[in-house]
């Protein structure tokens, strides 16, 4: 029980009270008085305190799914009441996560049943706990406060982006048809799906003259782009990928880019295989086709966590080459600082030249992009200012040397690179590379 300041303010009337019958009557009678009035305050409280224990409110939370770190997850409990209630909740949330709210608060009318929520920000993967919900109900007087807890310890995953990906695969899902439709018109594409009529415009080398002559009129073949084709991507875990960018470590944006390049490849019908590495390999996932994939690599790339190791570039491409005979387009995420610190990098994506299309993409910091297009006023923001300009510039250096050796390159902000790496693989396969 906890007393309100309505009981505190009743409390202290018994002054007034006090002196005003020890003026007009006579001390004695005045302190008597005064005491009985305090304790028949002092037992309001309690008895308002018993009205709520026979008419608590009946609180729930809703089953957790699987959290998405790095965005805002939304935690419902349901809150069911007999009679008008005001009450206070705290749930008992990991606190080293922050919360829309810490305390939820309430006015419900009686024979009501109503959801109260709020958002938590998980900042890293793995395994948590939600504990017990904390409630305080005001007594029907407004003098007390009840206080009681409900059971209701959950384990609950943090896990990758799956909010993303679940945009993702809604998105993919629209443009899919929409896609197939374009190339197939176009003529792009190597593996023959049907015969349509000729129209204006179709390329005449597509035309089928057999089919031309049975049928006694023009038709063409219809080409799509190749399904049989592998997408390989190798994910660094080291020393880089242990900075903290917006929030997250850079290797949670690297796993974030890594699915959702991994769901595109499959909603396009290619194989995907996943490598993550530092000075070994230390996740092998072989090249594998379907939806049901996609919850194998979830599953096998939620538990890791970056080390601050310096990864083996070449060790891990040299890994793919022995395994992966055909061309498949391998995919290397990591991170840059300069030309020297490049060089393994360099030579490792050459080695996959010309039999593989080998593809770099680093996850840049937007807070250096920030600092290096900020006009500065001061000598402490010039200097680094200049240390941002440099470090790009050292970058484009180094992006400079992997194109000229005929590796494509993606460099974009952790934020964006999931939807810029989706975009330049559909690309890819729209014009039909890999």
């Amino acid at each position: 029980m906890l007393p309100t300041l309505r009981f505190y303010f009743l409390l202290l009337l018994g002054l007034p009270l006090t002196v005003i019958l020890g003026i007009f009557i006579n001390n004695q009678v005045s302190i008597v008085a005064t005491i009985i009035y305090d304790l028949i305050i002092l037992t309001l409280p309690i008895w308002d305190s018993i009205g709520v224990r026979n008419n608590k409110v009946k609180i729930t939370r809703k089953p957790l799914a699987r959290l998405s770190v790095g965005k805002d997850n939304l935690v419902s409990l349901e809150v069911t009441t007999q009679q008008p209630a005001t009450i206070q909740v705290k749930d008992n949330y990991p606190q080293q996560f922050p919360v829309s709210t810490d305390t939820l608060q309430a006015v419900l009318p009686g024979n009501t049943t109503e959801t109260l929520t709020y958002t938590i920000h998980p900042t890293s993967r793995g395994k948590y706990t939600w504990g017990d919900i904390h409630i305080r109900q005001l007594g029907n007087w407004g003098l007390a406060w009840s206080d009681w807890k409900v059971a209701a310890k959950q384990p609950v995953a943090v896990y990758p982006d799956l909010m993303g990906l679940r945009s993702l695969t809604i998105r993919l899902t629209l443009e899919n048809s929409g896609m197939m439709r374009r190339a197939r018109r176009i003529g792009n594409g190597t593996e023959f799906a049907e015969l349509q009529k000729y129209s204006q415009g179709d390329d005449i080398r597509l035309i089928d003259w057999k089919a031309t002559a049975r049928k006694n009129r023009p038709l063409i073949k219809v080409l799509e782009p190749e399904k049989e084709q592998t997408l390989f991507i190798l994910l660094d875990r080291g020393r880089l990928m242990t900075a903290q960018v917006q929030g997250l470590k850079r290797f949670d944006w690297g796993i974030n880019a890594t699915l959702s390049l991994a769901l595109a490849g499959l909603s396009r019908g290619d194989k995907v295989g996943v490598v993550v590495f530092d000075r070994d390999i230390i996740t092998w996932i072989p090249p594998e086709r379907g939806q049901s994939h996609l919850s194998k690599l979830i599953e096998s790339l939620t538990p890791l966590q970056p080390v601050l190791l310096e990864p083996d570039y070449l060790g891990a491409v040299t890994k793919v080459v022995t395994q992966q005979t055909r061309r498949a387009l391998v995919v290397v995420i990591t991170d840059i600082v300069d030309v020297t610190a490049s060089t393994e990098l360099l030579g490792a994506m050459i080695k996959l030249t010309p039999r593989y299309l080998p593809f770099c993409v680093t996850l840049r910091d937007p807070k250096v992009d920030t600092i290096a297009h900020t006009v500065t006023d001061n000598i402490k923001d010039t200097y680094s200012r200049a240390v941002a300009l440099d470090l790009l510039s050292q970058r484009q250096v180094a992006f400079a040397g992997l194109k000229q050796k005929g590796v494509l390159v993606l460099d974009a902000p952790c934020d964006k690179i999931s939807e810029e790496l989706v975009d330049k693989y559909l690309n890819l396969k729209a014009r039909n590379l890999l």
